[in-house]
């Protein structure tokens, strides 16, 4: 990412150093002023690091452990830190994950084949499944396991439109977008109502609409549909039409969502609201969003995977190398961000 000073107050590129000042725990840091507005702030203005005092490796061995399953009570006992603390750090960390979907996003990618599948856990009280916001859609590119997205709320339309959202902007930044899932069809519908076009082959009648060009949508096809007269019910299907011109190179043995299965395996493990050792394994959807979204960070920055032997950003092509925590701590969050709706 771009090393360059950004004014955080009129968002100019147009600053150069002031001088240095010393802090109690972190060492020395940089005043710089904006030769537009004729402000003078600080390199972590606008960032994680704003206004605290706490040790930076200290900070990141906290978050370091939530990410890797302990649970929020758990930490502040075990690291002797307030809970208002852990909140407000944790926080403070999900400003970054916007930043960095954005950066993620500006890429133009050759080919994505995108895995989606749910997880679900409770929230707040034992409730019916079907009334819970515990469901949390995930979608990932098989090759380098990088996570485009990860959502909580309740299963309805709304929690697949955004998700799908994402997606869509990921297929306008790649020539070839394969979307595989275990049979939640309302992956493909949702994504046939955003991402479709009109075919005029200029015979008579009305133009047929199918996916655009270079998008496939395949589903296991779980459900009891009917099938057509002495003939079996395919196992894989593709819910809507696609593109004539779309190559079709899928095969049988490559619809699955095996990778995914295992990444929903990892997050069980490093997330302790989806674990099931107590009765209220979330106590609301924002606080379960928010661990959503470290671990997004954490997982497609920081980590390396322990498969491909590589950063999955850096897998995908977004980086060239990984980030660190401290490294993360010092992005700064643009202004105004359009993403935030996301």
């Amino acid at each position: 990412m771009s090393e360059k000073v950004m004014c955080p107050y009129c968002g100019s590129e147009r600053c150069e150093p002031y001088k240095h000042y010393a802090t109690r725990q972190n060492g020395s840091r940089l005043l710089s002023e904006c030769l537009a507005c004729e402000k003078i702030f600080s390199e972590t203005k606008g960032t994680f690091l704003e206004g605290l005092r706490k040790p930076i490796s200290f900070i990141a061995t906290v978050l370091k452990t939530r990410t890797e399953g302990m649970g929020f009570n758990a930490t502040c006992r075990a690291l002797a830190i307030a809970k208002n603390t852990l909140l407000l750090w944790e926080r403070r960390l999900v400003g970054a994950k916007h930043t960095l979907l954005l950066f993620s996003l500006m890429h133009t990618f050759l080919s994505q084949v995108i895995e989606g599948d749910e997880l679900y856990t409770k929230i707040g009280k034992n409730i019916p499944v079907e009334d819970c916001e515990g469901w949390t859609i995930v979608l990932m590119e098989r090759a380098t396991r990088f996570i485009w997205t990860i959502r909580c709320g309740k299963k309805d339309r709304t929690l697949f439109y955004k998700a799908i959202q994402i997606l869509r902007n990921v297929i306008e930044r790649s020539s070839d977008v394969t979307l595989v899932t275990d049979g939640e069809r309302r992956y493909g519908n949702l994504l046939f109502d955003i991402c479709h076009e009109v075919v005029r082959t200029g015979k008579r009648g009305r133009p047929r609409r199918v996916l655009r060009r270079g998008i496939k949508v395949r589903l296991k096809n779980k459900g009891k549909r009917a099938q057509q007269a002495g003939q079996p019910r395919p196992k894989y299907e593709a819910p809507h039409p696609e593109h004539p011109d779309t190559c079709q190179d899928m095969t049988p043995n490559a619809i699955q969502a095996n990778r995914l299965e295992a990444t929903n395996a990892s997050i069980r493990r490093r997330n302790s609201a989806y674990r099931r050792k107590t009765n209220t394994y979330a106590k609301s959807t924002m606080g379960l969003q928010r661990t959503l979204d470290i671990f997004w960070i954490a997982h497609n920055f920081i980590r390396t995977h322990f498969t491909t032997k590589k950063v999955p950003a850096v897998a995908n092509g977004i980086m060239q190398q990984g980030l660190s925590w401290q490294d993360v701590f010092r992005i700064q969050t643009p202004l105004g961000n359009p993403l935030l709706a996301f």
